[in-house]
Order: structure tokens, then sequence, then C-alpha cells
């Protein structure tokens, strides 16, 4: 890396990381600010280390979709279908199109300075269950050096600490009894990436405890539809660009597995002449899987805390795309951040942080390095204790005094 500039945007990336944690008042000890400046110095050190690194991912795709943009007019050319990306994401690509600087660190800085936000979003959810200023510093400093979320951006080049920034915050910010900006920060989630749906069904358990009502919904596809309204306004067809994830579900592919520790990775010898009938049985099993935990949630509404929403939030994020067919290898990013999480503000559940860690990494190990670790199939049992150990950890949360309870907002 021989350009100035990325050196220096890096270093604002780690600034802005550090001066999150003093805005929150848990460097005011000496020890504590020379330990997390040393820590945060490390993290991004690292990623430094990796930022020449390129895969066929972002060679195949992400460099010619910058490319495309800058032999097609930059912005002008989001009036044409650009790679598989929804519009929000690719607002950036055009972005760098106009830059000197190699695309390849940008998109990475993008995706590193939304690890920093997604490491603020984590710790703030902590700060719900405790005050304890360990826990929540904990929390921001392994989300950043957690593996799964170092390989994502700063190697990978991938983009999925930006949509689970924006759903942690719109988590958060819905406890917190902002649930306008709670909407749109889920919507917003949505519009950078279509695996946020995994961890979209909290809404509905939200609006079980109190923290929307009806009208805060239609927040969400009004949101939506400004986050596209360039692209239209640039010659974009309207429906064509608002549809755009049911036009791109195709791109997932047709096989039952890609490298992701699923429950088809248990189920791998499914005869390809029954493939359909599998997949189409694991959709409904992971849809019923969702309205049941919704369903629990409603009989047990006068129970739940918000221990419990973030257990049952993590219970979305490792259940839907462990029965779903399809799923690739990074769809668990959520469920690796949730996990955490619940380790710093929940102690029943430190267990499932490593174990749904262990199971995501397995699926990018298989991808960057070409080669199996261990059988894909480990993860799912790892995953299955995860999701056993979470539920266990949901029905604890249920009888565990919350103290902010007293705040939730009425939906009359």
């Amino acid at each position: 890396m021989k350009d100035a500039l990325v050196f220096i945007l890096l270093i604002l990336e780690g600034a802005l990381a550090l001066s999150l944690l003093y805005a929150e008042g848990l460097l005011k000890k000496r020890w504590a600010a020379i330990l997390c400046t040393v820590l945060i110095a490390l993290a991004f050190a690292a990623r430094a280390a990796v930022l020449d690194y390129e895969t066929l991912d972002y060679q195949d795709f992400l460099t010619r979709w910058v490319d495309f943009f800058r032999q097609n007019g930059g912005f002008k050319a989001l009036s044409q279908s650009v790679g598989n990306y929804n519009i929000p994401y690719l607002y950036f690509l055009a972005l760098f199109s106009y830059l000197p600087t190699r695309d390849l660190y940008l998109i990475k800085l993008l995706s590193i300075l939304f690890d920093v936000l997604l490491a603020w979003a984590a710790m703030k959810l902590v700060g719900r269950a405790t005050q304890n200023a360990l826990m929540r510093a904990g929390c921001f400093l392994a989300v950043l050096f957690w593996p799964t979320v170092f390989l994502n951006g700063a190697l990978w080049a991938q983009c999925d600490s930006i949509y689970v920034a924006f759903a942690l915050l719109g988590i958060w910010l819905a406890l917190e009894d902002k649930p306008v900006l709670s909407m749109v920060m889920m919507a917003v989630s949505f519009g950078f990436k279509l695996q946020a749906v995994f961890l979209l069904p909290i809404c509905a358990v939200l609006w079980i405890y109190g923290k929307y009502n009806w009208k805060h919904f239609l927040v969400f596809p009004l949101t939506y539809v400004l986050l596209v309204l360039p692209a239209v306004l640039l010659g974009r067809p309207f429906w064509d660009t608002v549809t755009l994830y049911f036009h791109q579900t195709g791109s997932v592919g047709s096989g039952l597995n890609y490298n992701s520790p699923s429950i088809f990775a248990i189920f791998w010898r499914v005869p390809q002449e029954r493939q359909g009938q599998a997949s189409t049985f694991a959709i409904v099993a992971a849809a019923l899987y969702m309205l049941n935990l919704i369903a629990i949630a409603y009989q047990k509404r006068k129970r739940l805390t918000d221990r419990s929403i973030l257990a049952l939030a993590l219970l979305f994020a490792i259940g839907i795309p462990f029965l779903l067919p399809h799923m690739h290898d990074r769809y668990f990013f959520g469920a690796d951040i949730l996990a955490l999480v619940l380790a710093f503000s929940f102690r029943p559940l430190f267990l499932v942080a490593p174990l749904v860690e262990f199971a995501s990494f397995l699926g990018y190990h298989a991808y960057l390095k070409m080669r199996y670790l261990l059988y894909m199939y480990y993860g799912s049992y790892a995953l299955i204790l995860a999701l056993a150990l979470s539920a266990l950890g949901f029905a604890m949360s249920l009888s565990t005094p919350a103290k902010k309870k007293a705040s939730r907002r009425k939906t009359t």
C-alpha cells in the first residue's frame, strides 16, 4: 500500500473508533485510554497489512463494476443495471469511479469504517443490559478483532458490516424509544443487503414489546423509496428499482448449500431430482420457525425484557439462514455479532459466541483458502448447539428483571 491518502483515511477511521469510546466515557482512566489506544492501533495495523489482498470476488465483480461506472459516466450509469448489489451500495461504487485512488482500497476502507460503526452499535446494545465499562469497551474491541469481521471487510472486501451495523442500530434505537429513527435504520439495512431479512423479524417482536405502533411500519417503505430515488431520477425505471431484490433472488444459486453451515451441510446428499422439494420444504420450515418465535414472543409479551429481545434477534439470525436453502458462507454475519452482544450482556449465553463464530469461520476458510478446514457439518452441529443455548437463554431472560422495562412506549 503506497497511497498516502489511504494511510491517512485508515488513521482517521482508527481515530473515530477511539473517539467513540471516549464519547461513551470509557477512557477516563489512564490505563483504559492507553490499553484501548494500543488495541485499536493493532486492529487497524492488521487491516492495513491485508489491504492489498485481492479475492476472486473483487477481481471478477467489484472492480469491474467500478470500472463500468468509470467508463459510463459515473453516477449517470446508475440508470443501467450494474451487478447484483442494491442501489445504495452502488452509490459508493459510482463515487469511487471518480477518484484516482485504487478502488480496492476505497471498497475496503468503506467496510472498515462500518466495522467501527458496527462495534459502536454492538456496544450500545450491550449498554442496554449493563453499564459496566469493561463489558461495553470489551464488546467494542471484540467486534474489531472478531475473525469474521476482520476477514469480511479488510481482507475479502465484502460489505456485510454495513447492513448489520444499521440493523443493530435499528434495534438499539427501538429500545431507546426512538421508533421512527429505528425504522429508518432497518430500512437502510435492508436497502444495502437482502440478507437483512434474517434480522428484520425482530421488528414484529419490538412491536409486541411496545416499541412500535402500526404507523411506524409505514416509515420502512418510505425510507426504502427515498434510498433508491436518486437512481430513479437518473433514469432507472422506478418499479424495476424498488423490486430489484425480486429479480436478484436467482443470483444466490440453485445449489442447496454454498460453503454454509446450514442444515444442508448435514443433509448434503439430497438427490438431484428431490432438491426442488427439499428447497421448498426448507423455506416453509424457516417461515414456520420465524412465525413460532413471534408467536412465543406474543404469548410471553408481559414478561419480555431487553435481553429477551436480543436473544430473539439472535435466534432469528441463526435459525432462519440455518434452515433456508441456497445459503452462502457469509450469511451468518449478523449472528456472529449478535452472539457477541449477548456474550457481553447476558452471561449465560457467553458460549454461543465462539460456537457461532466457529461455524461461520468454516465457511470463510472454505472460500478464502479454497479448501475445507473441517467438514461444514461440524459448523452445522455447532449452530444446533448455539440455537439450543440461545433458546435456553431466552427462557432465562423472561424471568430476569429488566431495569429499563418501565420506559416501554405505549402503542395506543
